[in-house]
């Protein structure tokens, strides 16, 4: 057991009360782990029987612009964490005059929007797909002819698991994109050729320690990740180069948590897709390849607490069950998976229910 007379100043005490903002699995994980390190957690969602709530000590069930709830969630905690990124900016404003955030504001800034993000990252010198700033069919045009075909239309907010974006073929399909994106605020990605995906999910301290996990292989479907495999793959100097990258991210943003780094691998070197400053999918394996998983270094990381052994220790292939996957429940109880579910009592079609890690000492 950690002595918490050694602990880091400014650390918090066994029996704090962390906050989470979401309910759904990557908070019923993080309030899973946060038991396990003798703290009580506190979600704010406003759905009533999700996921978090399940296992959490306490729930603040109200929506995001209630005022007196994230005032007295604030309140309520010793520092606020959060599961998705698309939490409204007044929401914040009203809990950092009461609570820390981590990770801070300026991760959340700059994930929020896939054109800033874009930016910070091509200004960091790591390369992303070409993009472009679209604001009407002119702009657009202008992309694409530059770029070519394929080439993907992604709103500049509010997109995850392949929500969000139009994949445009030809350039006579721009403004039909457009319309299927209801005329929201987008950037265009140039087509990247790439072998693979793969991700890194790292962390960092408030004192600057970083962690970061082996690169996982990740193969998606429909705009959702189905599988992650570690090891990965990609030559060991690219896997290098995917964690050095991933430090550096976290170092310029002076950021507090675990975050993932999504990456394509092409003939060129490595080209950053996105980031996602929380959890991510793509580290659940961590949960039984490593001592200490992504769930449990990012409540160390929030809390001040030195950061653990992030070694992966076995190989393990992540899968997820989406939708009817879960009729496969009984024949994965009966093998040497470790099944974890998530408490969702409907079962829908593209709809993530559990993950499964299977594992190769």
């Amino acid at each position: 057991m950690t002595d918490t007379a050694t602990l880091p100043a400014g650390a918090l005490p066994q029996g704090a009360t962390i906050g989470i903002l979401g309910g759904g699995q990557l908070g019923r994980m993080l309030s899973v782990a946060a038991s396990r390190l003798g703290f009580k957690t506190c979600i704010f969602e406003p759905a009533g029987d999700c996921p978090a709530s399940h296992v959490a000590n306490y729930h603040f069930k109200a929506a995001y612009d209630d005022a007196d709830a994230l005032l007295n969630f604030a309140r309520s905690v010793d520092v606020v964490s959060y599961e998705f990124e698309n939490i409204p900016t007044a929401a914040l404003d009203l809990i950092q005059d009461h609570s820390t955030i981590r990770p801070g504001r300026a991760a959340l800034s700059t994930s929020q929007d896939r054109l800033t993000e874009k930016d910070f990252l091509s200004g960091l010198g790591l390369r992303t797909a070409p993009y472009a700033d679209i604001t009407d069919l002119a702009s657009l045009t202008k992309a694409l002819e530059t770029f070519g075909t394929p080439a993907i239309l992604k709103t500049r907010r509010f997109g995850y698991d392949g929500k969000g974006q139009v994949r445009i073929n030809d350039i006579s399909e721009a403004a039909a994109a457009l319309e299927a994106v209801q005329g929201a605020p987008c950037v265009l990605e140039g087509f990247v050729p790439f072998s693979c995906e793969i991700s890194v999910i790292a962390a960092r301290s408030p004192s600057g320690e970083v962690v970061c996990y082996d690169p996982g292989e990740n193969v998606h479907s429909d705009g959702i990740l189905r599988t992650t495999t570690v090891p990965s793959t990609v030559p060991a100097p690219q896997r290098m180069d995917a964690v050095l990258m991933a430090a550096k991210i976290l170092n310029a943003l002076e950021y507090v948590g675990v975050m993932g780094l999504e990456l394509f691998v092409t003939p060129t070197g490595l080209v950053v897709n996105e980031i996602a400053p929380r959890v991510h999918n793509s580290g659940h394996w961590t949960q039984n390849g490593c001592t200490t998983c992504q769930f449990e270094q990012h409540i160390r990381a929030i809390a001040g607490w030195p950061l653990g052994d992030g070694t992966r220790h076995s190989d393990v292939r992540m899968e997820n069950l989406i939708g009817d996957d879960m009729d496969r429940l009984p024949a994965l109880l009966g093998s040497n998976a470790a099944v974890h579910l998530y408490g969702k009592a409907d079962v829908k079609t593209g709809r993530k229910m559990g993950h499964v890690n299977f594992i190769t000492p």
